[in-house]
């Protein structure tokens, strides 16, 4: 069945993997669809990016669509693909019911990235100087969105075991529409590892992370105000090297080179700067899903300094690559030992091996997630009739979203 496929993804944005995690992650998931020979066209409704990926070079199709607007229809009726796949629920939203009434047959697929209603619970609950709980999740509407777009779907993609867990513990959702897909890497060889800059051979703390990202924003200010200044009393030569791309004015406020505070703005590469780097920084206070920025540090052998939230779902049974700690003088303490004593180093790197090799080996998820989608279009009614809450969801959301989508068509009709 896999050969004759045609996968349609429509995303928020058009993907910019050197950007941000999720821009990796896309790609990840483009590459294990174009390995099977599938057909791939991405759509979007956001402006085009000089920053994204350069569609011609990857032999996808690139269609620019509209947010209601009936021309997607014709689009969708046209193109007919087998799978759909959506990025973040927000696209879901607005397209999933197009696709599910001129092209009810293909298979509806939700990535959610990261689980937004979580993320956004957990931001608030720290705007609030409270520890967040559970029941916070039921008084955002994000999280009522969210669970509905899941239930509309086929099949949502996970990218955490953290929550993948609570999807179903909390929110009481069936394992028959989620599937754990989290970042699918290539193994770290022994070549890749007598490549890498010796301890000696490396210098500076390194953080990085999209900036319109609000946790990595926070992430930065935490070092600025309370992490980098107790490093600093101890390495006075250290410096803190902080990457990211969309650096806005307050962000560039930030930089001070007689601190050894130096916003250095978007990284050409993510991995050339990981790779000089001795130590990576990562001092989340509240997020989701998984964390790029920690991926890119293992993969360089360069261990790292985190959060609970940061580390979360990132390592299983293993031992981190490096300390994790929610105590800003433990985890300046940590950074200091790190960055100072080669044999923690070194324990430290190996152990970021061991984390991409164990944790996120790419040849067994890529191969689960083909199964589950070909299980999935071979028993396509069942499934959704088995799906009850999800099908009455879609049949509210056909009755709703498309007569106010209707009504906006209509609207801006008037207004050209």
């Amino acid at each position: 069945m896999s050969e004759t496929q045609h996968i349609l993804m429509i995303g928020t944005v058009w993907p910019e993997p050197n950007s941000s995690a999720a821009g990796s992650r896309t790609m990840q998931l483009i590459e294990q669809f174009q390995k099977l020979n599938w057909t791939i066209t991405f759509a979007c409704a956001a402006g085009d990016s000089d920053f994204s990926i350069d569609f011609q070079k990857y032999n996808i199709k690139k269609v620019t669509i509209e947010l209601n607007n009936i021309s997607f229809d014709e689009f969708i009726k046209k193109l007919q693909p087998s799978i759909v796949l959506f990025d973040r629920f927000m696209t879901e939203e607005q397209f999933g019911w197009r696709v599910a009434e001129n092209c009810p047959e293909a298979l509806r697929i939700l990535d959610t990235i990261d689980l937004h209603c979580l993320r956004l619970a957990r931001q608030q609950a720290f705007k609030e100087k409270r520890t967040f709980v559970y029941d916070d999740l039921l008084n955002t509407d994000v999280a009522k969105r969210e669970i509905a777009s899941i239930y509309r779907c086929d099949c949502t993609l996970m990218i955490s075991t953290y929550e993948m867990g609570l999807l179903q513990s909390f929110f009481k959702i069936s394992t028959d529409i989620l599937h754990y897909t989290p970042f699918l890497l290539n193994p770290i060889q022994e070549k890749d590892i007598l490549s890498w800059p010796l301890f000696e051979e490396r210098k500076h703390f390194v953080t990085i992370g999209n900036f319109l990202h609000e946790p990595n924003w926070n992430g930065v200010l935490y070092l600025k105000e309370e992490i980098w200044p107790l490093i600093r009393k101890q390495l006075p030569d250290a410096e803190l090297h902080i990457y990211g791309a969309y650096p806005s004015p307050k962000v560039t406020q930030l930089h001070q080179p007689k601190d050894g505070f130096l916003i250095k703005g978007r990284a050409e590469s993510a991995h050339d700067v990981m790779l000089n780097a001795k130590v990576c920084l990562a001092p989340l206070r509240f997020g989701a899903g998984l964390k790029g920025k920690l991926i890119d540090a293992m993969e360089c052998g360069t261990p790292s300094v985190t959060t609970t939230i940061g580390a979360e779902a990132m390592h299983g049974n293993l031992e981190w690559g490096g300390a994790v700690t929610d105590n800003s003088e433990i985890f300046a303490g940590n950074a200091v030992n790190l960055y100072t004593d080669k044999s923690i180093w070194i324990k430290s790197q190996n152990q970021g091996v061991k984390i991409i090799n164990q944790i996120f080996e790419k040849e067994n998820q890529a191969k689960s997630l083909i199964e589950k989608i070909e299980l999935l279009q071979n028993q396509l009614m069942q499934h959704r009739h088995k799906n009850f809450i999800g099908s009455m969801l879609m049949h509210h959301t056909i009755a709703g979203t498309k007569y106010m989508s209707r009504w906006i068509e209509e609207k801006n009709k008037h207004l050209q």
